[in-house]
């Protein structure tokens, strides 16, 4: 996308300042109530740790942390509010997809490297490589080599082209050299509700308690999962580094992003107070038991990790060709 560039370099460099020194005015923050733009709907698994960690947030900061739900344009559209909220008090917490993948795609309406500062990196959502009653495929192997057998015979169902799914899916034809039928949703609800029906033979889905239950009932198989190591939940179910497809093993990273122009010293106590919420038991439990991983630490760890998904998102937009609707 002409105009975009996130580096390793400039991701670094706006987190650079700091170091600046604590002055009155931000010493009083927040001055307050704190709002949180989830940008996805309510009661999905992004929504109830947004939740979670606005309890505890204000009960260290002294002031309401507000959640507040924009959905759509796959996490855009909520970022975008908190870009251009200059009001020092609001964040957002989304995947990284609307900064590391979506502009690469001419879909986002902000900058990246000019509008927002990462805060936080708050956890990892695996995906789920699922197959439907529409195949007898038992492990991935399987459903290759039918794929092999019948070219385009295998239909893989993704929340929306051009999405994390569908990235993966590239990566995945690419590294196997097979001929796999894209099927692309507008989100996850409707993909799920045909999955079970044994509209397609396999999906990719963020993990989560709705998904879990549907695979401990028999109606969806964990082929393989994306993810760094295997989830305790599906212990059974390799990752797909370990079955020979390093590229296509990708996760959803999640995390809080700020206005540019907040102050240092606000990142610098948002950043920490996450952190200290991260590191509660309870809290880590729930995620955990919703199949996602806690992450945390420093706004200079985050801004390098959503640089090198930005630099990995744009080699593999090239090479496959991949074009948002």
């Amino acid at each position: 996308m002409p105009g975009f560039r996130l580096t390793r370099r400039s991701a670094v460099a706006a987190l650079s300042a700091f170091a600046l020194p604590l002055s009155h005015a931000q010493a009083a923050w927040p001055s307050r109530p704190v709002r949180i733009v989830v940008a996805y709907p309510p009661g999905g698994v992004s929504d109830v740790v947004a939740r979670a960690l606005g309890e505890r947030m204000a009960a260290s900061l002294g002031q309401p942390v507000v959640i507040e739900n924009k959905a759509g344009a796959s996490g855009s559209i909520g970022l975008d509010a908190v870009a251009k909220s200059g009001d020092g008090h609001s964040f957002g917490f989304a995947a990284i997809s609307p900064v590391a993948l979506n502009p690469h795609l001419g879909k986002s309406p902000f900058d990246p490297a000019r509008d927002l500062l990462p805060v936080v990196s708050v956890m990892y959502s695996p995906v789920l490589l699922l197959a439907t009653s529409a195949t007898p495929a038992r492990d991935l192997q399987e459903l290759l080599a039918a794929s092999r057998a019948k070219p385009g015979s295998v239909r893989w169902a993704t929340s929306g082209p051009a999405s994390l799914g569908h990235v993966m899916l590239e990566q995945l034809k690419a590294g196997a050299r097979v001929d796999i039928t894209h099927i692309p949703y507008k989100g996850g609800g409707q993909q799920i509700t045909d999955a079970l029906s044994g509209q397609f033979e396999v999906l990719s889905v963020n993990a989560g308690p709705a998904v879990a239950q549907h695979v401990k009932a028999g109606k969806l198989r964990v082929l393989a999962v994306g993810a760094p190591a295997r989830l305790e939940a599906f212990p059974n179910a390799p990752t797909l580094a370990e079955l020979g497809f390093a590229a296509a093993n990708l996760t959803s990273l999640f995390g809080l992003f700020a206005p540019a122009g907040t102050p240092p010293a606000v990142i610098e106590r948002v950043n920490a107070e996450v952190n200290r919420a991260l590191a509660n038991p309870d809290l880590r439990a729930r995620l955990v038991a919703s199949d996602n991983v806690p992450t945390g630490g420093s706004a200079a760890d985050f801004a390098r990790q959503i640089a090198t998904e930005s630099d990995n998102n744009a080699r593999i937009i090239r090479a496959a060709n991949i074009r948002a609707e």
